[in-house]
């Protein structure tokens, strides 16, 4: 088994989607946040999974410059180069490699039982929905296993595919012997699930929300703090934290506590006995500090493209120096006959 790691350190693995302009708040302090918490106890693997947008045919100019987006709001946000490893997926040829091995242990039902892929091809309609669509989970598969990780920070919606990862680590281990780790799913306890600030029972998601329901990172904190205080609040004028009846309030008490780095209990303690308006008011501020900070850093790194492509191919090298034995490994068990 010699793909897997020589350090101490469990390994992460984690991967975002350049899909967007900006990060909003939720995915921020859902995700994001998180991997920059693992950084300090794991060797992570970060990457912008730029060939999993492509399912969507997205416009060319538009790809390149969000995958640039995405690469300094990740570094903005506090994943570093030096411990982390950065990379955009189509610069690690290997994950497209293992993928097509994968694909071919991969059942055609199996695939077709994947959520998301029913969810996104009723939505494209069938005729319209891409093979890669339909095999996306694959390549996941493939960005997962890769690396042998032992954690891979996921959301409830992503559970599913890692299962299939594991059972492609296991199914594979099986035909051809010990070669990949199955990984284990990390729900991080606690993390927040921001909901919508128009409609308290969805959570805040680029496609299903409206503009005045989502903060985006980069937007102005002038705006960022508007939203927030005319964010939907419930009847009655007591703060406390009652998701079922008050839905509205426990998603701003959450926001604060996750933003300030407290607890509910606390947030709710420092405004007993105050209008709902006095914790939208040092809402506002708190979102409007974080915003701002998190956008100057952002344009910083924007503004040195050449740094970004730098640290992007340095994380690839990284990458490949883990994936590359991997994958030769992998071609040897299933019986391809070794280049030269």
């Amino acid at each position: 088994m010699h793909s897997m790691s020589s350090s101490t350190r469990p390994r992460s693995l984690s991967g975002i989607q350049p899909t967007a302009e900006s990060f909003h708040l939720g995915n921020y302090l859902g995700a994001v946040r998180q991997w920059v918490g693992l950084q300090e106890d794991h060797d992570a693997f970060y990457f912008i999974a730029d060939l999993h947008a492509l399912t969507v045919q997205p416009d060319p100019a538009q790809l390149r410059a969000r995958v640039h987006r995405s690469a300094a709001q990740l570094l903005a946000a506090g994943v570093d180069p030096e411990r982390s490893a950065l990379f955009c997926q189509s610069h690690v040829p290997e994950h497209t490699q293992l993928a097509w091995v994968f694909n071919c242990l991969t059942g055609f039902g199996e695939a077709g039982r994947m959520t998301q892929f029913k969810d996104k091809s009723a939505k494209a309609g069938a005729d319209k929905a891409s093979v890669g669509l339909f095999t996306y989970p694959i390549l996941q598969a493939a960005d997962i296993l890769l690396y042998n990780p032992h954690h891979v920070p996921v959301g409830e919606d992503q559970r599913q595919h890692l299962e299939l990862s594991r059972n492609l680590a296991q199914r594979f281990n099986h035909h051809y012997g010990e070669t990949f780790r199955q990984p284990e799913a990390y729900i991080v306890k606690g993390t927040a699930k921001i909901a919508d600030l128009q409609d308290p029972t969805a959570k805040m998601s680029k496609s299903a929300s409206s503009p005045n329901g989502i903060v985006d990172l980069l937007d102005d904190p002038k705006k960022a703090a508007k939203k927030i205080r005319s964010a939907v609040t419930d009847s009655g004028d007591t703060i406390r934290y009652d998701p079922e009846g008050q839905p509205g309030i426990a998603n701003l008490l959450t926001l604060f506590a996750t933003v300030a780095g407290t607890t509910v209990d606390d947030v709710v303690a420092q405004f007993e006995g105050q209008q709902y308006g006095h914790l939208k008011v040092a809402l506002a501020d708190l979102v409007a500090d974080l915003v701002s900070g998190f956008g100057e850093r952002t344009r910083a790194y924007l503004d040195d493209p050449a740094e970004l492509d730098r640290v992007l191919a340095a994380g690839a090298a990284r990458a490949r120096e883990v994936a590359a034995p991997v994958v030769v490994d992998v071609y040897d068990k299933v019986g391809l006959v070794r280049g030269v």
